[in-house]
Order: structure tokens, then sequence, then C-alpha cells
């Protein structure tokens, strides 16, 4: 069997894994909600999932143009701003029943927290002044 840092599964998959970041970063709250290591696993896996079955429902709902090679059959879907937020909406679902999920109640966040930002903040200054 191969060692374990050997094994390696992209988590990203374009599209989706572009559309997922994106709707993350034009929406910050999204992203406190799944802090943690365990919970940012958890929600990238059923985002992408999600996301995914959505795509392929509107592809099947919505009848687009034919391909005349300029972009994508998604990239023809999300110009519609309904599409986009329907894809928000579900995204946010994911990330709220992660952050729901009980069992990652215990999880530490991955970053440091505010305080933990403001003591450091005040250790450099001090040590600047010197």
């Amino acid at each position: 069997m191969a060692d374990l840092d050997d094994l390696w599964i992209p988590l990203v998959d374009e599209p989706i894994g572009s559309i997922v970041q994106q709707i993350q970063e034009e929406n910050p709250d999204i992203g406190r909600l799944i802090e943690s290591p365990h919970r940012i696993l958890a929600f990238r896996t059923f985002a992408y999932i999600r996301t995914g079955l959505l795509l392929g429902q509107l592809l099947f709902d919505h009848d687009l143009p034919d391909y005349d090679g300029s972009e994508s059959w998604v990239d023809a879907l999300l110009k519609n701003p309904e599409h986009h937020e329907a894809l928000a909406r579900e995204v946010r679902a994911v990330a709220e029943e992660i952050a729901a999920d009980p069992k990652y109640a215990d999880d530490e966040p991955l970053g440091p927290d505010d305080e933990a930002r403001r003591r450091f903040l005040a250790f450099a200054r001090e040590r600047l002044k010197q």
C-alpha cells in the first residue's frame, strides 16, 4: 500500500471547485461557519457534490444556446443571476448544516482567534519600539 504522503486526491475539480470558492469569497460569513479543518473538509466534499447536482439540474431545466466555442455550459448557466443565487443558497445551506453538526462542536478554528491576534499585535508593537 502506498505511503499516505504519496496519496494525493485533488479537492478542487474545475469548474465546481472554483464556483464554490467564488461563492465563499463573495460571502465571507460562509467561511466563518466552517473555520476548522474538519469542517472545511466536510464542507468542500458536500458543497462540491451539491453544486454539481444543482448545475446538472439547471442544465436539464433550462435551454442553452447552441455551443459556439466561446464559453462552457456552466459559464452560460452562471450568466443568469437567478442561477448564481441558487448556487449561493446551496453552498450556504451546506455551510450552515456543517456548522450545526454537533460532531464538530469541539473543533478548534483553523487560525488564531481574535484575542490571540490582539495579543500578538500588542507583542509586536512592543518589540518594534525597542
